[in-house]
């Protein structure tokens, strides 16, 4: 046995190359991005990082009928496998009132506008920072501090 320097070129990758693992933020953003292409509402994304640990981004938005609900949701989950990204746990597409769609590292909340306004996320997680989506995904930094809610 001839032990000598090795050859990287040569040796077998311990882990199959899946390409580039995806930067949850922009896969946040794009989420957001395609509801709002699809006339989604109100279309929010939360950086809960410092909150919870058990994701890093919550996108909210919301579709004036169970209908939209559920196009929008198809839409977000369409875009996102174009990049690789699908979701682990998909619910309450059955009556699309809110659907949840689980990527792990971001959760998409698509509500009906009723549902929205009974839940109020964004109220329960008024400590999370906005996510400024519209600006362009490669820009850095663009978290704003949410101004303190009104009487």
């Amino acid at each position: 046995m001839v032990i000598g320097p090795r050859d990287p070129a040569t040796e077998p990758s311990p882990v199959p190359s899946a390409g580039a693992v995806p930067d949850s933020r922009e896969m946040a953003t794009l989420a957001a991005r395609t509801a709002a292409d699809k006339q989604g509402q109100a279309v929010v994304v939360l950086d809960v990082r410092e909150l919870i640990t058990i994701t890093d981004y919550f996108v909210i938005c919301s579709g004036s009928s169970d209908r939209q609900v559920k196009t929008l949701s198809d839409e977000i989950v369409k875009a996102l496998k174009t990049r690789g990204v699908r979701p682990v746990r998909r619910e309450g597409e059955v009556a699309a009132r809110w659907v949840l769609l689980d990527f792990v590292d971001f959760v998409v909340h698509v509500f009906n506008r009723e549902e929205r306004e009974f839940y109020r996320l964004e109220n329960l997680w008024r400590d999370a920072p906005i996510v400024h989506w519209e600006e362009a995904t490669e820009a850095a930094g663009n978290i704003a501090e949410r101004s303190p809610p009104g009487p």
